[in-house]
């Protein structure tokens, strides 16, 4: 099976080369609305596109995966809340185990439903450590999972939980403070985090202004995933792309 995404996410991890993920919930945007973030995101540069949401009701995850495909060659991958939420479309699917908390249907139960789908479809599966933090407030990804985020102030228990993941064979690290988050993933635990890991660090929840995101990154993250942000305001990205472009720049100076 191919590894195409899963090596971008390493590549750019090793060079220290930070990325955008927009992420798209198809519970909340319509076709006018997704037109105008997939046009942020091509104008701007946006690395990927995450689909997925904790609750989706309307059933039009494979019409959105179709419609971003069809409209774009930015890579669109599958952020699923559930073994539903699974579009042979795509080209990736982030394979979510929700190591912070102990629900086992999240843990292993949806993801043996959804193995034998994936295993006839040609998305490349990208095992990950998925691990909710606690933002200030309860998000609909907490609700819905049943579970308790890792307190804030315990970047301890993050890193250790994040250590076992790698241990288990998981390839990424996705830390997210959860829709609509008060505040995001801290920056003392992002950066303990990175400093004991080995693959790529995904940062998610609550980066709603380019200071969070630029204390996101300088803290470690690889690649910073915006959500509700840009979907209210297209022009967000435009402040986080410029902040994205200025460390890739220095990058290549250095």
């Amino acid at each position: 099976m191919t590894k195409k995404i899963l090596d971008q996410f390493r590549a750019g991890a090793e060079l220290k080369r930070k990325s955008i993920a927009v992420l798209i919930d198809p519970d909340d945007v319509d076709e006018g609305g997704l037109v105008q973030v997939l046009n942020a995101g091509i104008e701007n540069k946006a690395d990927y596109f995450f689909v997925g949401g904790s609750l989706l009701t309307s059933g039009e995850t494979s019409s959105v995966v179709e419609f971003i495909k069809s409209y774009t060659e930015i890579p669109c991958i599958l952020f699923p809340g559930s073994a539903m939420q699974i579009s042979p479309s795509a080209d990736a699917i982030l394979f979510l185990s929700l190591i912070s908390g102990r629900n086992p249907e999240l843990l292993i139960g949806q993801h043996v439903v959804a193995a034998p789908v994936l295993k006839r479809s040609r998305l490349e599966v990208i095992p990950t450590g998925y691990m909710l933090i606690h933002s200030g407030r309860p998000t609909s990804v907490s609700y819905m999972s049943n579970t308790q985020p890792i307190p804030n102030d315990k970047p301890s228990l993050a890193v250790s939980t994040a250590i076992a993941g790698e241990m288990l064979g998981l390839q990424c690290i996705y830390m997210d403070a959860g829709s609509g988050a008060q505040e995001p993933v801290p920056a003392k635990m992002i950066r303990q985090v990175r400093k004991n890991i080995d693959g790529p660090l995904i940062i998610g929840g609550g980066l709603n202004s380019a200071y969070k995101v630029k204390t996101a990154l300088d803290a470690g993250a690889d690649i910073v995933v915006l959500g509700n942000g840009v979907q209210k305001n297209p022009g967000f990205l435009t402040e986080v792309s410029e902040v994205i472009q200025f460390y890739n720049e220095e990058l290549n100076v250095n």
